[in-house]
């Protein structure tokens, strides 16, 4: 299995974490609401099992697809990645374990895990890197910087773990390493794959390379200047970081608007996953602005609590993460498991047809389900600034967001099982 579904296991098992955080914030989010009992552990729990066992893993898989045909080396695993299987995996779980029984060397140490990893990754890219006759593409570069960003985010959640901040800069640090491995790992990652992967997915070619080169200037700068006003305690300074990310992600995304314009395979399920994701991450730079300025004074202008800052940060994690992992193993796993399960190239075709019909089944409802219920959490956050927490219009968004998020999140769920349970026919 390590040896032959290497990608796919990635990509599975960071499936499973992924549903399980799910399942877990909906629990949380729920229960608050129902009055049910809950651990306030229970929140950066969830959090992590999505970061860390998800989005990072999906990563780490979607690197040993894609790197070496972008760097058109002849790259065969000669070595088993059981070891850094079970170095992520051991890692998520004592995170989640240290957080649970309040542990922070134990989160440290595990922290170290995951980032090690990476580390091992990296040193095979810069390998391959040496052996390649290709010129180095732009997406590397932002693997590179995002890789960059993974490392000084894991680095200064070692100095919290192990106590090396005062308790009141505890809290910017933490803001800080979100950011750096929100926003630069996971987005940097996302945008510079997405630039070859969207016009491979849509049957189109990229509509301008200078977008793009200007989305990779503006992104790390905007970056770079968001963590310094968190470190620095600047909303200011925040505010004129959202407004370069902003710029940064307004080119990306007219970038793979106008590329989705003249694509051949338009209303695709992957397709319109991937576009819709593009479309949150420009509104989610927006709300960040929007709290920055609001956070200038003390107190805020407008007051924002739980419900807010949890509708904003699904914006990005579901709207844009999420919806982008399901866009990409949409169109590429079905793909994997042709190639690895079919030898026959006249074979091939058949079956990645029948995949393929399996994957577009009730996409309407999925897309709709799924992008209705994040815009629902939006709206169960401004309904909480207006009417209060425990007012009708503010519940009925809850059980309605929840109902939306479960149904489009089921669907998908549901696909993949049956994916992976489709053999060919002898």
């Amino acid at each position: 299995m390590f040896e032959k579904f290497r990608p796919p296991l990635f990509l599975v098992t960071a499936l499973g974490w992924l549903s399980a955080s799910v399942l877990l914030g909906l629990y949380v989010w729920i229960a608050r609401e129902a009055g049910l009992p809950t651990l306030p552990q229970l929140r950066v729990i969830h959090v992590h099992m999505a970061l860390v066992g998800g989005v990072a893993q999906m990563i780490f898989g979607a690197m040993l697809t894609f790197i070496p045909p972008l760097l058109m080396v002849p790259f065969e695993e000669k070595k088993s990645r059981a070891f850094q299987y079970a170095l992520l995996n051991g890692g998520t779980l004592g995170i989640l374990i240290g957080f649970g029984i309040s542990n922070f060397p134990l989160i440290g140490m595990s922290g170290a895990a995951v980032g090690l990893v990476f580390l091992i990754l990296f040193s095979d890219v810069i390998g391959m890197v040496k052996k390649s006759v290709q010129r180095t593409g732009l997406n590397l570069w932002f693997y590179g910087l995002a890789v960059l960003a993974l490392f000084a985010g894991i680095g200064l959640a070692e100095l919290i773990a192990f106590g090396a901040f005062q308790p009141d800069a505890t809290n910017l640090a933490r803001l800080a390493h979100l950011h750096l491995n929100l926003m630069g790992f996971v987005t940097l990652t996302i945008v510079g794959t997405m630039h070859n992967l969207f016009p491979t997915v849509a049957g189109s070619r990229l509509y301008s390379d200078r977008l793009a080169v200007v989305a990779f200037v503006t992104l790390p700068l905007g970056i770079a200047a968001l963590v310094g006003g968190f470190i620095f305690a600047e909303p200011l300074f925040q505010m004129i970081a959202g407004f370069v990310l902003l710029t940064g992600a307004v080119c990306y995304g007219w970038n793979i608007f106008r590329t989705w314009l003249s694509a051949e395979t338009k209303f695709t399920l992957p397709v319109l996953h991937l576009l819709c994701a593009t479309g949150w991450l420009a509104l989610t730079m927006a709300a960040g602005i929007f709290l920055a300025w609001n956070s200038r004074t003390d107190p805020p202008e407008f007051p924002t609590g739980t419900a807010h800052m949890m509708g904003y940060s699904h914006m990005a994690l579901v709207g844009f993460i999420l919806q982008t992992i399901m866009g990409a193993l949409s169109h590429l796993l079905p793909v994997i498991l042709t190639l690895n399960r079919v030898k026959s190239q006249k074979k091939r075709r058949p079956y990645l047809d029948e995949l393929i019909r399996l994957i577009e089944r009730g996409k309407w409802i999925q897309l709709a389900a799924l992008n209705l219920g994040v815009a629902g959490m939006m709206g169960w956050g401004l309904s909480a600034g207006f009417f209060g927490l425990q007012a009708g219009p503010t519940v009925a968004a809850v059980w309605i967001s929840a109902a939306l998020l479960l149904i489009g999140l089921g669907l998908f769920a549901g696909k993949i099982v049956r994916l992976l349970a489709s053999h060919p026919q002898e």
